[in-house]
């Protein structure tokens, strides 16, 4: 076991990995603001972590002592005890540590009893009058404060220069006791974050169980340390996130909408008297149903808790699994029923027999991407075995400049065309009363600001809806605040209006099987209701002596929709394909 009072503080890679402000999830330092302070400060050991965590507060980003603090520490600004032209060599051990600035409470007390010699108790009570500001009681301190340094060899003119430093950022400094406490809990995590980092990020987000919107955050994290995140799975799975003996996360059971903690003790419960489920149908069989109704298990389908209790062990079919569902559960009373009688399965709908269980099964034609993932995103608040834009990766690679990782930024006239999934949409008011957007676009791989001035933002404002695929054109450039890249929005169009500005027909590719006597009735029922548009279908099929094409008529042109190209894959074994120009 890792005692975690015994670990070095000067951890290298940990260090590394706070400069790098790879802090999400991390104690006190996960926020972005705090993560713009590490990028700016770059601390590089516990003590600056300490300081750290005293400087990200309003008082000292507001007065201009982190701006000080940060250029003393890279070099920038002349190392002082406090100040250039006030300074006294005693104080430099004081004020090392936070490189001349008086950043502690108890930096106050030890400038007191070194420069002036108050007692322990006296600097107390200094401390105290500097926080209150109190006219009479300050006055009644810099006497002290004067006679003391005087009667220590001090001059008094410098002493009451350096008593001003004090009085001035007494107002903003900080218990170091505190700090340091805090600084060592957001150490501690960091070196967990680490050196353990599966096991730290499950710890976190089982934690974090109820709040999805913080288990968004988390996943998007765990694939950008390139964790594997397994769905979750009701034959290896717990309540909350675990790690497997692979290094792998698997999803908490307890963390899917709407399944409670009751269902979930009662899968652990079968699952430990009887070992893995074989089956949807041996798993409702031996499932407490009291405990567990049809509701709660469809959830679990949705959410891909069973992909692996269905016919075909290498093909999750969520599909077939719901419309077998009624079936199973009906059968699990039957057998209930027949055991509380004494009785044998009449029915053998419980048979351990491979061909007998897949004869039970409802075959359904699986879900669409957009249900599969639809079904995810209502379950489990997120998207985790895909997202939406990867049934277009192909046609996009037309009009875009690459997937969003890929970006870089460009010069004033370059413009650059992005595509991904709207996240977050803000309406923000500049200095002259103008709406302005932000909106973040996310694509898997990576996620990106996309700014919109007031006029781009009145044009495309409708468009700016969270889950919305969009593709937009504009300048890409660096962006110092988050240490990445943005984008200024030049033009936005949906997915479907950048395929119809840019398709130039849709090819069906077919077999002598495939065309059917009425194949060519049914596609007329299928193409009725997108014609009209400008996009022309043509197909292509095998004959015995040639490859033929038909190119169809232009009263048969179409608006080539998703709902479309998704009936003609069924029609054509998936084999559609877009030209484009």
């Amino acid at each position: 076991p890792v005692d975690i009072n015994a670990i070095p503080l000067d951890d290298k890679p940990s260090i590394e990995l706070l400069l790098r402000a790879e802090t999400t999830a991390v104690f006190q330092l996960e926020s972005r603001g705090m993560k713009d302070l590490i990028r700016r400060l770059k601390p590089d050991c516990f003590e600056d972590m300490i300081a750290l965590v005293a400087l990200f507060r309003p008082g000292p980003l507001q007065s201009g002592m982190v701006d000080n603090f940060i250029d003393r520490k890279h070099g920038r600004e002349e190392l002082s005890y406090p100040d250039a032209q006030w300074q006294h060599d005693s104080l430099q051990p004081i004020l090392e540590p936070t490189y001349g600035i008086i950043l502690y409470q108890e930096q106050v007390m030890q400038i007191a009893q070194v420069l002036a010699g108050y007692t322990l108790g006296g600097a107390d009570m200094l401390r105290r009058a500097m926080g209150k500001k109190k006219p009479e009681e300050m006055a009644k301190q810099r006497s002290t404060f004067e006679e003391g340094a005087v009667k220590n060899g001090v001059d008094g003119e410098l002493a009451m220069k350096i008593f001003d430093l004090v009085e001035k950022f007494a107002g903003y400094g900080f218990n170091k006791s505190h700090s340091a406490a805090y600084a060592l809990v957001s150490y501690q995590t960091l070196w967990m974050k680490t050196h353990y980092p599966a096991e730290f990020m499950a710890a976190v987000m089982s934690a974090d169980m109820d709040n999805t919107d913080k288990i968004v955050t988390l996943v998007d994290e765990c694939e950008n340390m390139k964790l594997t995140l397994l769905p979750p799975d009701v034959n290896a799975g717990e309540y909350k996130f675990t790690v497997n003996l692979q290094g792998e996360i698997v999803y908490g059971i307890g963390a899917i909408k709407g399944v409670g903690e009751a269902p979930v003790e009662a899968i652990l419960e079968a699952r430990s008297e009887g070992g893995p489920f074989k089956d949807l149908f041996d798993f409702c069989a031996r499932v407490d149903l009291k405990r567990l109704n049809k509701r709660v298990v469809e959830k679990l389908i949705y959410a891909g808790a069973l992909d692996q209790l269905g016919p075909d062990k290498t093909q999750p079919g969520r599909a077939t699994l719901l419309a077998s569902l009624k079936d199973a559960m009906r059968a699990a009373d039957q057998h209930h029923k027949a055991e509380s009688l004494g009785q044998a399965d009449l029915f053998g709908l419980l048979a351990t027999e491979p061909d007998e269980v897949e004869q039970a099964f409802i075959k359904a034609t699986d879900l669409t991407d957009n249900e599969w993932l639809d079904g995810e995103k209502e379950t489990l608040g997120l998207y985790l075995t895909g997202h939406p834009i990867n049934q277009y990766r192909k046609e996009l690679k037309h009009y875009t400049s690459g997937r969003l990782v890929d970006l870089q930024p460009t010069n004033r006239d370059v413009q650059s065309t992005a595509a991904g999934l709207v996240i977050s949409a803000r309406t923000l008011i500049n200095k002259k009363g103008n709406r302005w957007g932000l909106v973040t676009l996310y694509d898997k791989s990576a996620r990106i600001d996309v700014r919109l001035f007031p006029e781009q933002f009145e044009m495309y404002q409708d468009l700016l809806q969270v889950n919305n695929i969009l593709v937009i054109s504009g300048q890409v450039s660096f962006d110092n605040f988050s240490g990445g890249i943005t984008m200024t929005a030049r033009d936005i169009c949906t997915i479907a209006q950048a395929r119809e500005k840019r398709i130039k027909a849709i090819k069906m590719t077919l077999n002598m099987v495939q065309i059917e006597a009425n194949f060519f009735d049914n596609l007329q029922k299928v193409l009725e209701p997108y014609k009209f548009g400008t996009c022309p279908i043509k197909v292509f099929y095998q004959r015995p002596d040639a490859l033929a094409e038909i190119t169809l008529g232009t009263e048969w042109c179409v608006t080539p929709s998703d709902d479309l190209l998704h009936k003609l894959s069924l029609m054509a074994a998936q084999d559609v394909e877009l030209e484009f120009n």
